[in-house]
């Protein structure tokens, strides 16, 4: 008796292996949010959240750096702690901070557009440190502006009032999530000197 069997290839190899990365990156980001503590100017925490989403744009490129960024928002939705200091489910997309959230797969992909040039993957390093920071600039300005309107609705304050309490407390932090990002963009590049 002879039996003839296919194979049947369900997914490829290439998105395989970025769903892998999305993952990858998304857990990093929930990892990066219990690098967490008070700020003392804000109600809202300084945690390195918002390197994941820099390293998402630029490592995985706009479309992937973008669905990493959902799958890590649908991750904490569904209860598991990865938000800032390990809070967890919906009612953290809805509360003072939920603009922030929100923001992530936005400006992942608003920066990893700059950074690639468009939809396709490029490879980031020869890209340029101006390029690299130009991209992170408007991805915070992205995070900034959602985070600061979110804010401003949920506490029923003033968008200046918001932006002064939730936003310029955290323009150093972001600086140094910056200069972070760039290190583990070039770390290659340097180690290879």
């Amino acid at each position: 008796m002879s039996t003839d069997t296919a194979s049947v290839e369900l997914v490829g190899e290439e998105a395989a292996g970025n769903i892998a990365r999305a993952a990858l990156l998304a857990a990093m980001t929930g990892a990066f949010a219990y690098v967490s503590f008070p700020n003392p100017f804000s109600p809202a925490p300084v945690s390195l959240q918002v390197l994941g989403v820099f390293l998402a744009g630029i490592l995985l490129g706009p479309v992937w750096g973008g669905v990493s960024m959902a799958l890590y928002l649908l991750t904490g939705a569904v209860g598991a702690p990865v938000f800032a200091g390990g809070s967890a489910g919906i009612g953290a997309l809805f509360g003072p901070t939920g603009g922030y959230l929100w923001s992530y797969p936005v400006s992942a992909f608003v920066i990893g557009a700059i950074v690639h040039g468009g939809l396709g993957l490029k490879n980031p390093i020869p890209r340029g440190i101006p390029r690299l920071v130009g991209a992170m600039v408007v991805g915070t300005v992205v995070i900034y502006a959602f985070g600061v309107v979110g804010f401003a609705v949920v506490l029923d304050m003033t968008l200046t009032k918001a932006f002064l309490t939730a936003a310029a407390a955290f323009i150093p932090a972001e600086a140094f999530k910056m200069v972070a990002a760039i290190g583990v963009v070039r770390s290659d590049q340097i180690t290879a000197e």
